[in-house]
């Protein structure tokens, strides 16, 4: 199952500070602490999703990487294992006990459930733009830059985004006074309850605009045409996605821009397969080539490699070229391209070829010897392992 994002888990905006990633966790990890959901399996899963997203997020190298990289910048693939499916609860108690203040090993550690949400100014956000970026092998193994042309919301000229035709068509909401949020009192059988919600005058903008912006219709954003540079790193694979916050679509009224997310999609090598970071080539020799020994030249990412045929290499034998395949998106070192060889036996031969060969049959040296037949029944026996 494909991991979600973490600012989605946390339920926070990409420009959260640490401190309010840290309150987002914590909300988090009381709600699905296994103390106040026992048995619940889905409440574990999600108890250590929370663990693994504020783990990336509140480290800020960790959290570069994700923002710039995805899932794949920060532990391969985006799906399955990770850090929360891989550390047991004591683990991530004792890792993460120090944020509550106190003791995490129980559920009164967290010093109870009072308090309230701090209200504020909501901030629109832009959706996020997705595209489908296609690599060849070569691209994939040394990194490129790609420029691409998408049509996307963006803020508008003529009113800076804001959506109000002048500085004067903007006022502060009398509603709420700029705050964004309207709080209201209620009696209950437990006393007095406060609770705050987003201003209904203004939806929680704080401002109020009295004429707006004949070009954009108060919206603050227009759709147009933009050019976006994509820094592609090496080693990336299909289906990974990739993301570059800021440069989705723009919020409306000068909010926050979502982001471009990136899939990757591979173009097939015409001789190359693809295997994790190695590459396979598979070279077919002929019986002169293969019994007397011979340099040939096998295709690489970046061109061609002399390779050496030793005297007597036997059809299934693997060379290995060490550092000619892939490197690793997160810089864990190189793959090797490995040259599965196959020898081609002649379908047809003239009355002379088939004079010469009838002369070598009982040859000894055109014989298998008793170790090459164990060798080849081993590797037969084992592909059945």
């Amino acid at each position: 199952m494909a991991k979600r994002d973490y600012y989605e888990v946390l339920g926070v905006a990409k420009t959260a500070t640490v401190e309010e990633i840290k309150k987002a966790y914590r909300k988090k990890a009381i709600e699905f602490h296994p103390d106040k959901n026992p048995g619940n399996k889905e409440a574990e899963e999600k108890f250590k999703e929370a663990a693994e997203a504020y783990d990336i997020l509140s480290d800020p190298q960790k959290k570069q990487r994700y923002d710039q990289y995805g899932h794949a910048g920060v532990g391969g693939a985006s799906s399955g294992g990770g850090f929360g499916g891989g550390m047991s609860m004591d683990d991530i108690f004792s890792q993460f006990g120090d944020i509550f203040g106190g003791h995490f090993g129980g559920f009164g550690g967290f010093g109870g459930f009072g308090g309230g949400s701090r209200g504020g100014r909501r901030v629109n956000r832009g959706s996020d733009l997705r595209v489908k970026v296609k690599l060849n092998l070569k691209e994939i193994a040394n990194g490129v830059e790609k420029k691409i042309k998408v049509k996307k919301a963006v803020s508008c000229t003529h009113c800076h985004g804001t959506g109000a035709e002048d500085d004067k068509s903007v006022k502060t909401c009398e509603t709420c006074h700029g705050s964004g949020v309207v709080t209201r009192v209620a009696n209950t059988i437990l006393g007095q309850m406060q609770t705050q919600s987003a201003c209904p005058t203004c939806n929680g903008e704080g401002k109020v605009i009295t004429k707006k912006c004949t070009v954009c219709a108060g919206e603050g954003i227009v759709t147009d045409d933009d050019i976006i540079t994509i820094n592609i790193p090496a080693g990336v694979a299909e289906g990974m996605q990739l993301s570059m916050s800021g440069k989705g679509n723009a919020a409306r009224h000068g909010g926050v821009n979502g982001d471009l997310l990136i899939l990757v999609e591979e173009e097939q090598h015409p001789e190359l397969i693809r295997d994790e970071n190695d590459l396979l080539y598979n070279l077919l020799l002929s019986v002169p080539q293969a019994t007397l020994g011979t340099t040939v030249e096998v295709p690489t990412v970046d061109g061609k490699a002399k390779l050496k045929i030793e005297p007597g290499t036997q059809p299934g034998k693997v060379l290995r070229l060490r550092n000619k395949g892939l490197p690793s998106v997160n810089s864990y070192g190189t793959g090797d391209l490995l040259v599965n060889v196959s020898v081609y036996i002649p379908e047809t031969l003239s009355a002379s070829e088939k004079e010469t060969m009838t002369g070598w049959e009982n040859s000894p040296s055109f014989q298998p010897s008793k170790t090459m037949k164990e060798k080849i029944f081993s590797k037969f026996r084992h592909m059945f392992d």
